[in-house]
């Protein structure tokens, strides 16, 4: 069973998914290791890991598809959904960038309606390209599916997103998720709806698996995972629960040891722990059994 037959399964059922932000392979490790049965490689989070830059266009889907293989090989038979950001650039870009998120072995791909160069969802600024222009990249996007499956070269869902809501409304935002439903798009996401109830509307709305975006102190209501799944949606992303953690802990770990510093070491690993995590003990155990005589 391939990453995306998995992900379709589990779509199937009536349960909420939740996904964690990754950003590399250690981080999709950990999260394999916590037992989540899927993950998001999160653009915001990839943009602050890898540049040290805000998610506002900056990284190239060359650096994106790198990270996405890193992810992807630490996973293990867990799917990873990655963010394609635009495509970058037209329909003929996201023909190409479909292509090679599903050689790489992405279960699914984001793309999303911002012009380019695009801006984080629940950030200030962004602008989305015409509906029109919206509908026809995700048409192109679901042809290129479509043929890698005909050729026996692949295979990957699409995962539709408008980020209209902040330019243009809600039911704008509602207009192009019904128009990526049409085009055959298999996973929608109406980014940053303002209310609970707007939620309710979008979920009953959408004939297909729903995406929830749950960012501390953004523009969405942060619901339970119950309520989320009551409302009806299908998946929900953290995008950059572990990003945030990272920083917090590495900006306390390297303030502790600047000489004469009062800040105390946060919770920490053990050497032979950090060792655990990173493998070592299997690498010990393989290398052993290849040492010869």
């Amino acid at each position: 069973m391939t990453a995306t037959d998995r992900l379709r399964t589990l779509l199937a059922e009536p349960v909420l998914r939740v996904m964690p932000g990754v950003f590399d392979a250690l981080s999709a490790k950990i999260a394999r290791e916590a037992g989540h049965p899927l993950m998001f490689m999160s653009g915001f989070a990839v943009s602050a890991a890898r540049l040290g830059q805000p998610d506002a266009g900056l990284v190239s889907m060359g650096e994106m598809l790198d990270t996405l293989r890193g992810c992807i090989s630490a996973a293990g038979d867990v799917p990873v959904l990655g963010d394609g950001d635009t495509g970058w650039g037209n329909a003929l870009n996201v023909q190409r960038t479909v292509e090679e998120y599903a050689r790489a072995g992405a279960a699914a791909i984001m793309l999303e309606d911002q012009v380019s160069p695009k801006k984080c969802g629940h950030t200030r600024g962004k602008q989305v390209i015409a509906r029109d222009e919206a509908r026809l990249k995700i048409r192109a996007a679901v042809e290129t599916r479509e043929a890698l499956r005909g050729a026996g070269r692949g295979d990957i869902l699409i995962l539709a997103r408008t980020d209209a809501r902040a330019v243009h409304g809600f039911d704008e935002a509602l207009q192009r998720c019904k128009d990526f439903v049409d085009e055959g798009a298999d996973i929608i996401f109406l980014e940053a709806p303002e209310s609970v109830e707007e939620m309710k509307r979008f979920c009953r709305t959408i004939p297909r698996p729903c995406l929830a975006n749950m960012v501390f102190e953004g523009k969405t209501p942060v619901l339970p995972a119950a309520e989320l799944q009551e409302i009806g949606y299908r998946l929900a992303v953290y995008p950059v629960v572990g990003l945030t953690a990272v920083i917090a802990a590495l900006r306390q770990s390297f303030a502790s040891v600047v000489p004469g510093s009062a800040v105390p070491q946060p919770a920490h690993l053990t050497f032979p722990e950090l060792q655990e995590a990173v493998g070592f003990p299997d690498y010990w155990a393989r290398e052993k059994r290849f040492a010869g005589d």
